[in-house]
C-alpha cells in the first residue's frame, strides 16, 4: 500500500476529519483492492454484483467503556486522596512520611499506566494516568529535596517523564501535562535562577514571557509528530500566557500587542486550513483579551479599551469574509 495513502489519512484523523475507525476502513479497502486481482474471463463471465451496502461504524464496547470510566475515577479518586491526606495533615507528617506518600502515589498511577499500555491497549486511559503520575512524581521529588533545587529537581523529573511518555503513548493528556510542567518550569527558573531573591531586577516578567514563547515554539513543533490540534492549541495558550507576562512587564505593551497578534494570526491561518474550531476559540480569545488591554494600558483611557474592542472584531470578521469567500467555490 502507498505510503502517501499512510500520510493522507493520518492526517486526516489528526485534523479530526476522519475518525480512527474510518481511516482503518479506508486503509484495509485499499489493501484488498490492490492484492486481489481478477483474471479477465471471470470479469467477463460474472455478472454485474449488487452495490454493497455502507459499513456501519463498530457499535463502541460497553465493557470496555465501563472499564475506562471506571480508571478515570479510580485516578482521580487516589488523587483526591492524597491531595486530602497532604492538605490535611502536612504540618503533622514527617519528611518520611511526605516522600512516601507522593512516591507510592507516583508509583501507583504509573504502574497502572505503564501496564495499561503493554497489556490492554487503553492509549486514551493509560495517557491520562500517566500525565497524573508525572505531576505527582514531580511533586514527590520537589517534597524530597526541598528549596529552590528541589523545585528545579520536581520540574525536570516530571519533564522527563512526560517527555518519555509523549513520545511513547502519544496521548493529548500528556501533552497537557508537559505544557503545565513547561509554564511552571518557567515559572521555577526565572524566579529561582534567572532572578534570585537577593538580587533586584525588573525584568522578571519579560523573562518569564520570553520562556514562554520558547514552550509556544516547542508545541509548534511536536505539531509535526504528535496531536497536531492539541499541540498547536496549547501553543497558543503560550503565546497568551506571554503576552500576560509582557502587560506585567514594565513598558511592555508594545511586546504583548505583537506577541498577542502573532499567536492568533497563525491559529486562525489554521483554522482556515483543518478546520479545527480549538483554533478558533482560542485565537479568538487572545485577539480579544490582549488587545483591549495592552491599548488601554497604553493610551490610559477607556477609549483604548473601545479602539481594541473594534480593531479586534474588525480583524475577527475579515477572517470570516476571507474564509467565506474561500469556500464558495466549493458550495
Amino acid at each position: 500500500m502507498p505510503s502517501r495513502l499512510d500520510d493522507e489519512l493520518k492526517r486526516l484523523v489528526s485534523a479530526g476529519v476522519l475518525r480512527q475507525y474510518q481511516a482503518d476502513a479506508l486503509r484495509s479497502a485499499a489493501t484488498a483492492d490492490s492484492s486481489v486481482e481478477p483474471p479477465e474471463s471471470a470479469a467477463v463471465s460474472t455478472p454485474p454484483s449488487t452495490p454493497s451496502k455502507p459499513v456501519a461504524p463498530p457499535e463502541p464496547n460497553r465493557g470496555s467503556a465501563l472499564t475506562e470510566v471506571l480508571g478515570y475515577i479510580g485516578g482521580a479518586l487516589l488523587l483526591g486522596a492524597v491531595a486530602l491526606l497532604t492538605v490535611a495533615n502536612w504540618g503533622e507528617m514527617g519528611r518520611g512520611a511526605r516522600i512516601s506518600t507522593g512516591t507510592a502515589a507516583a508509583v501507583l498511577l504509573l504502574g497502572t499506566a505503564v501496564l495499561l499500555a503493554v497489556f490492554r491497549r487503553r492509549d486514551q486511559l493509560s495517557s491520562s494516568l500517566a500525565a497524573l503520575g508525572c505531576c505527582v512524581a514531580g511533586f514527590a521529588t520537589y517534597v524530597a529535596i526541598e528549596d529552590a533545587s528541589g523545585r528545579i529537581a520536581g520540574v525536570a523529573v516530571a519533564l522527563v517523564l512526560a517527555g518519555a511518555g509523549v513520545w511513547w503513548l502519544r496521548g493529548p493528556s500528556l501533552l497537557v501535562a508537559t505544557f503545565a510542567i513547561l509554564a511552571v518550569g518557567v515559572l521555577v527558573l526565572t524566579s529561582d535562577v534567572f532572578t534570585p531573591a537577593e538580587s533586584v531586577h525588573t525584568s522578571s516578567a519579560g523573562i518569564a514571557a520570553t520562556g514562554f514563547i520558547l514552550v509556544a515554539v516547542v508545541f509548534g513543533a511536536l505539531g509535526l509528530v504528535r496531536d497536531q490540534v492539541t499541540s498547536w492549541s496549547l501553543a497558543g495558550a503560550a503565546m497568551f500566557s506571554s503576552s500576560i507576562c509582557w502587560l506585567v512587564q514594565d513598558r511592555g505593551e508594545v511586546m504583548a500587542l505583537a506577541v498577542g497578534t502573532a499567536g492568533p494570526v497563525a491559529l486562525l491561518v489554521m483554522y482556515g486550513r483543518r478546520r479545527a474550531s480549538a483554533y478558533l476559540v482560542i485565537g479568538c480569545s487572545i485577539l480579544l483579551v490582549i488587545w483591549p488591554l495592552s491599548l488601554y494600558q497604553l493610551t490610559d483611557n477607556l477609549a483604548g479599551v473601545a479602539i481594541g474592542l473594534v480593531i479586534a472584531s474588525g480583524a475577527l470578521l475579515t477572517a470570516v469574509m476571507l474564509l467565506s469567500r474561500r469556500r464558495l467555490p466549493s458550495t
